[in-house]
């Protein structure tokens, strides 16, 4: 079990989880119980097999925690929440944009430009970092995502943006051989995932199931519908809309948060396990050393480049979703990405 901020996870498989007075208790074989106040909590996660009762359940549902199943190597799995609240005509907006080409393409190429940004942006300045001669292949890549960003800024249809937006993911994936230097076992040889299939792809697709999870909190907690995106295909029970505010955080939140934990060698080979069937995860221990850092990296304050005012990182998702929101009612011309400098 570990609490950060307002987010309880539960780290250790088995667990069982209910209700005493106020407080959610949690207990484990062997271990004295442990308790947290339910009124500190926005959400619980569950990371593996755990049991939550059904009491529980309900005072969460009642108190407005979501609570979050993720399996042991952090693919979203469920998540219990109660009656939604939210405006219903912000919905019906969500809706109307969703189904208009030209609207849908606008907001869609406002999370591309977001992701592609930040990922150049990373990229010259791990290239200033390393030197003109190690950071030579960094500083081309740049370039050629600032050609992509040229493109991307015309792009009006959506195939041809999400093509756009693939050949960027390739450029930059392509980076990481260069910008790792930790072990050797979580050396770069390309992304794989469902499942991941070497220790530094079990990290990535660890974090990324954690971001997606708390985009998609973010999104309900305004009031959307985090099934329906803009950019993402919608597949039932796909949130499209959580993958959708997660893209242009990938590169700040989690890709920034693995090159240190492997250039620190904080992470090592005993952190990762194989499964007979080839996929590579996290062991209890790995987990908890990336959630620790994870939540270091959003307690870090930032000056939100919209707003102009100082924040945790780990707000930025609901700023962003609100932002979502305010375009979708009309507030603001276009959804502004998050772009820090």
């Amino acid at each position: 079990m570990r609490q950060h901020h307002n987010v309880l996870y539960i780290t250790t498989p088995g667990s069982y989880l209910c209700c005493h007075d106020q407080a959610v208790e949690v207990r484990r074989d062997g271990q004295p119980p442990a308790r947290v106040p339910r009124h500190h909590l926005q959400a619980i996660v569950c990371l593996g097999p755990s049991t939550v009762s059904p009491p529980l359940m309900e005072r969460c549902a009642e108190d407005g925690i979501g609570i979050a199943f993720l399996s042991g190597q952090g693919r979203f799995l469920a998540r219990v929440v109660g009656p939604q609240d939210g405006n219903v005509h912000l919905r019906r907006a969500q809706y109307r944009a969703a189904d208009e080409p030209a609207r849908r393409v606008a907001i869609a190429r406002g999370f591309v430009l977001g992701k592609v940004a930040n990922c150049r942006t990373l990229l010259r300045r791990q290239a200033r970092e390393l030197g003109e001669a190690e950071g030579a292949p960094l500083g081309s890549a740049a370039g050629i995502l600032g050609d992509l960003l040229t493109r991307i800024q015309g792009e009006s249809d959506l195939d041809s943006l999400r093509g756009l937006e693939g050949l960027a993911a390739k450029t930059w994936f392509e980076c990481f051989p260069h910008i790792l230097r930790g072990d050797e076992a979580f050396a770069w040889t390309g992304r794989s995932h469902r499942p991941p299939q070497d220790p530094a792809n079990a990290v990535l697709s660890f974090l990324y199931s954690v971001l997606a999870t708390e985009c998609g909190a973010a999104a309900q907690a305004v009031g959307l519908d985090v099934q329906v995106g803009f950019l993402h295909v919608e597949k039932p029970g796909r949130p499209a809309l959580a993958l959708d505010l997660m893209e242009e955080f990938r590169p700040l939140l989690v890709d920034r948060l693995f090159f240190a934990l492997v250039n620190r060698r904080q992470l090592a080979a005993k952190h990762v396990e194989r499964q007979e069937a080839g996929a590579c995860l996290l062991t209890d221990e790995g987990r908890k050393v990336v959630l620790t850092a994870w939540h270091e990296r959003k307690r870090e304050v930032l000056t939100h480049p919209i707003l102009d005012e100082e924040t945790e990182w780990g707000l930025c998702p609901q700023i962003q979703a609100r932002l979502l929101a305010r375009h979708l009612r009309g507030d603001l011309d276009l959804y502004p990405p998050c772009l820090p400098d």
